[in-house]
């Protein structure tokens, strides 16, 4: 496990802000060498703390005009199967096991509604789905927003 100290969380909270940001761009805005930054950003990649990089994609640009909260309850010992076939229906871009009244709370785009409704369907004869709560998103007030990990100032 690496020590992660406030120069990280800077780091990461710019990586967070700019994923594209330059090593140089994010040691001038904390305060430290270039190559300093560098090497602690790395050694967060190494010890799996930084897992990857990635878009923020407007889905709708793409024809995903339909979002899905859908809350599952799964029956015995089946959970880890109903995650695992969700995860790979390609509409999930978050899937969770949860405490609760629900066991499974995942959240899918679709392009749109008949699509959806397919999805529904297949989720609602999984053999080991009890029971599906759907709702669809009528606004979308935040998504994929980081959450700040250096204190503030």
């Amino acid at each position: 496990m690496i020590d992660i100290d406030d120069i990280d969380r800077q780091l990461v909270d710019g990586l967070l802000t700019d994923g594209r940001a330059s090593a140089n761009e994010l040691a001038n805005s904390v305060g430290i060498a270039t190559a300093t930054a560098t090497k602690r950003i790395r050694a967060l990649e190494d010890a799996g703390v930084i897992e990857g990089y990635r878009a923020d994609v407007d889905y709708a640009g793409f024809g995903y005009e339909v979002t899905a909260v859908f809350r599952l309850d799964v029956t015995g010992d089946g959970l880890s199967e109903v995650v695992a076939d969700l995860r790979d229906t390609g509409h999930m871009i978050g899937v969770y096991e949860v405490t609760g009244s629900d066991d499974v709370v995942a959240i899918g785009k679709f392009e749109d509604t008949d699509a959806l409704n397919a999805q529904i369907k297949e989720v609602l004869t999984h053999s080991r789905v009890e029971s599906v709560s759907t709702d669809v998103v009528l606004d979308t007030v935040c998504e994929h927003d980081p959450v700040a990990l250096a204190a503030e100032e």
